[in-house]
């Protein structure tokens, strides 16, 4: 039985999830281009593996119709919007992801860009090196708005992080856990309110169809000329020309970015601009998350290829 591992950072500090699968009698094929697969590519790997841990590979309609004996998907991460859930399901191959398990990577990069946007650290890094020594105005974040879009396990992470620094934080979600609200003093508002009240805005829902460019120009215009927006969630989510933009014209002060609608990104004005702040999709790339995401995604695709299907299983 053969198991297809695509992430690149999969098992690299830790052996034991690599030795658990072995030890469950599988062989491990491990990513051989170092980059995430295209369709074509893993349709020539996936033809006989019973199990398939992946990242951000697309696996589309046309990759499970080459995969006859898979049986399972263990998403290594928790956004499922580069699997074709329809199609899983038609074929009975369950999906299952790792959640919480990058909850904190995720919250502390959000953290760390949030003060990176507020005060200018990059562009003050560019002009020390640049063999500039003129100080740079920035913001403080206490005391500010801080608004989550999505208070899910890394929204909230990023919650208790931010009251921790004197903010105060409200929150837009579908689903309102109201005891941890009130534990935290967050208050659940709707979106066009958030976006007028916040003076930083962060970013941490689920791309899905509902939220694909949720946030566009309409929406950017209705920001606080002085806030920054954050997105470490998917790129989908914000429209990246109207964020161009508001970035360009001063409709928001700036923003932090972790994740964009094409990785990575290759629009010049953007790479250009002084005031966003950009990362290359690290937001769960630390030691501790990585070693958490291996070993919570070996033991879902075991389990479920036992037949034991836990709450993290997505589609059946």
């Amino acid at each position: 039985m053969r198991v297809l591992v695509t992430p690149r950072s999969f098992a690299a500090y830790d052996p034991t999830p690599l030795r658990m699968l072995k030890d469950a009698g599988f062989e491990v094929m491990l990513n051989p281009k170092g980059r995430p697969l295209a369709e074509e590519e893993l349709v020539e790997h996936v033809r006989d593996v019973v199990g398939l841990i992946v990242g951000i590979d697309r696996i589309t309609a046309t990759v499970l119709e080459k995969a006859p004996a898979l049986r399972v998907i263990s998403k290594y991460g928790v956004g499922v919007d580069n699997i074709d859930l329809a199609a899983a399901t038609a074929k009975n191959v369950v999906v299952t992801i790792t959640p919480g398990s990058n909850s904190v990577a995720v919250a502390e990069l959000t953290i760390g860009l949030m003060i990176a946007a507020a005060r200018r650290l990059a562009q003050a890094d560019r002009s020390v090196r640049e063999g500039k020594w003129s100080p740079i105005v920035g913001q403080e974040v206490y005391g500010k708005t801080l608004g989550i879009l999505g208070l899910g396990k890394i929204g909230k992470e990023v919650a208790k992080r931010a009251v921790a620094f004197g903010m105060k934080v409200v929150a837009f979600d579908s689903i309102k856990d109201k005891e941890f609200a009130e534990r935290h003093e967050i208050e659940y508002v709707e979106l066009e309110s958030l976006l007028t009240i916040s003076d930083f805005v962060s970013v941490h829902l689920p791309l899905t169809p509902s939220t694909r460019r949720l946030i566009g120009e309409a929406e950017l215009r209705k920001i606080k000329s002085g806030a920054i927006l954050m997105n470490t969630a998917r790129g989908g989510i914000v429209d990246e020309q109207a964020l161009l933009r508001a970035l360009k014209e001063g409709w928001i002060a700036g923003a932090a970015l972790d994740v964009y609608e094409e990785e990575p990104p290759t629009n010049p004005e953007l790479l250009r601009l002084s005031n966003v702040v950009l990362t290359p999709h690290m937001g769960s790339h630390t030691v501790e998350a990585i070693q958490r995401m291996s070993l919570q995604a070996v033991q879902n695709l075991l389990l479920a290829l036992q037949g034991k299907v836990e709450p993290e299983v997505v589609a059946n």
